[in-house]
């Protein structure tokens, strides 16, 4: 039973046209799910329809109780190349033991299989799939070695749905660990971001020691320190519609921690 699906919006919609060289790039998507089950056919289905014939979408479930992992299975089946190799795969986790284990393991996965760049995406549709083109536009364009969907530069926006409070206290997230860091990058929590694969292959994703949401802050300031460079194209960060969210205190406290046990081990 699938269950009731997310609808695509109207901002989910590719507005930037790839050269077709560009439209081409193996690019794969890593998109970790847990009781995403309400969610994941409307965004397989969204991802599979953009103009990007080099797109791939690798699914990271870990045992979802809500069967989850085997919609993805079923779901993959459906996709194809031309020469009938398989534009989308699962990777079965056995174990949740935290999102940035996830996309780690996902993102290592997508970088053997031969993927040029990696996006990390969230099934709960908060991420504009229509803003993929204009990502990878401008990490081809630039040779950035990471290029940050942003709520946070201008012409970003947040959801509706997010009170004062949450809106608050996201951006004082935000600046809270760019200060401690010492990095410019505006919106340094975010997790829609499009990665080279020589920036992930210098950053080592086997020594990321963060399991939850910390993640995007450890892996963009590890990207700095290693010299590549950080593009943000704006975007709009939509609330999720179905499902809850797997942010907990445990998850909270590490992402306190982490810019401190970051700027300790860089000297700062």
């Amino acid at each position: 039973m699938i269950g009731e699906q997310q609808t695509p919006r109207a901002t989910d919609v590719a507005t930037t046209k790839l050269p077709d060289t560009w439209a081409h790039t193996p690019l794969t998507v890593v998109m970790p799910t847990y009781n995403e089950a309400g969610n994941l056919p409307g965004m397989v289905e969204l991802l599979m329809g953009l103009d990007q014939p080099g797109l791939r979408l690798l699914v990271v479930d870990d045992s979802s109780p809500d069967g989850t992992g085997k919609i993805a299975d079923e779901l993959a089946e459906g996709f194809l190349t031309e020469d009938g190799k398989p534009r989308m795969s699962v990777l079965h986790r056995t174990a949740k033991d935290g999102l940035g284990r996830a996309y780690a393991a996902g993102m290592a996965k997508a970088v053997e299989d031969g993927a040029e760049y990696v996006l990390q995406m969230d099934a709960d549709g908060s991420h504009p799939a229509g803003k993929i083109a204009e990502m990878l536009g401008v990490a081809r364009s630039t040779g950035a070695g990471l290029v940050v969907g942003s709520r946070y530069v201008p012409g970003g926006t947040l959801s509706d749905a997010w009170g004062a409070h949450r809106k608050l206290l996201s951006r004082w997230a935000n600046a809270y660990a760019s200060t401690i860091l010492g990095t410019r990058v505006r919106d340094i929590t975010g997790g829609f971001n499009l990665w080279s694969a020589p920036a992930l292959k210098a950053i080592d994703l086997a020594s990321i020691g963060s399991a939850g949401y910390s993640f995007q802050v450890e892996m963009k300031f590890k990207a700095l320190r290693r010299g590549f460079q950080v593009m943000e194209v704006p975007i709009h960060f939509e609330d999720r519609t179905v499902g809850e969210s797997k942010m907990n205190l445990a998850v909270q406290l590490e992402s306190i921690a982490m810019p401190w046990k970051l700027r300790a081990r860089a000297g700062k």
